[in-house]
């Protein structure tokens, strides 16, 4: 299943996004406390796609390919290297990243993205598949001025964290298996990140369970499991697409604050 949240007439809804596109079954309910089918159909060009889910916790995994430790010029981590984005940060496909007024340089970060579907503590690798509801396509656009300022003394908020620094979606793909599936970022159409989940360090199954041995994983979070290499700058008038096979494109435009 393909779950697409989306607006008709300014009311919000979750649906299938059916087999083509063009059609999109719609629920009652969300997709952590049930859904249940309505029987109404909606035409995908009729609605707005939002982001799957609206103001979630964001948890980040850094250097999780061993390409983009390279291209850092850094060693693998002894530990895996977290960090939080805030859920204000979050925008929907064909949102626009706002470049910062003050920025500088500005970097797109294509990613897998988990959805966590169920309270999640202590949890086992080889069970971390049934708190794990699908995933979206996400980018972790990245001030990295600012990062490597705020890194310098052991601390990462701004850098990452800025309003529109988090697309997601365009819909929660369940029932997928996430340990080779293709990933691309794409810069005004040129291919700029082209990987496989399979290079993460450390697999989905390992990610959950590290995060949900120290902390308790509630549904509706997301999990950014990393970029591979060919991470790069982003300037406004510019369109980045992040696809994942079995998910879709993540698409989103590139503007200037405008203060």
């Amino acid at each position: 299943m393909r779950i697409v949240r989306y607006a008709v007439d300014g009311v919000r809804h979750y649906g299938e996004l059916e087999a083509g596109d063009a059609r999109i079954a719609r629920f009652e309910g969300d997709p952590f406390t049930g859904l249940s089918p309505t029987g109404r159909i909606d035409k995908a060009g009729d609605v707005v796609v939002l982001s799957p889910l609206e103001r979630p916790r964001i948890f980040g995994f850094a250097y999780n390919y061993a390409s983009h430790v390279d291209e850092t010029d850094r060693e693998i981590p002894e530990v895996p290297v977290c960090f939080m984005k805030p859920s204000t940060a979050v925008v929907g496909p064909g949102d626009a990243i706002v470049y910062p007024a003050d920025g500088e340089l500005v970097h797109f970060e294509g990613e897998l993205v988990v959805v966590i579907g169920k309270e999640a503590r202590h949890v086992k690798p080889a069970e971390a598949h049934e708190y794990i509801l699908g995933y979206t396509c996400g980018n972790d656009v990245s001030d990295r001025i600012v990062q490597r300022k705020e890194s310098k003394y052991g601390t990462l908020l701004i850098g990452k964290g800025q309003d529109t620094f988090a697309p997601l979606g365009p819909v929660i793909a369940t029932e997928l298996d996430p340990s080779g599936l293709s990933l691309t970022t794409r810069v005004n159409g040129t291919v700029v990140q082209s990987a496989s989940t399979a290079d993460l360090l450390l697999a989905v199954p390992d990610i959950v369970s590290y995060l949900s041995r120290r902390l308790t994983l509630l549904p509706g979070d997301v999990i950014m499991t990393g970029t591979p290499s060919g991470v790069g700058p982003i300037r406004p008038g510019d369109e980045v697409e992040v696809e994942i096979e079995g998910i879709g494109v993540l698409r989103n435009p590139v503007v200037a604050e405008n203060l």
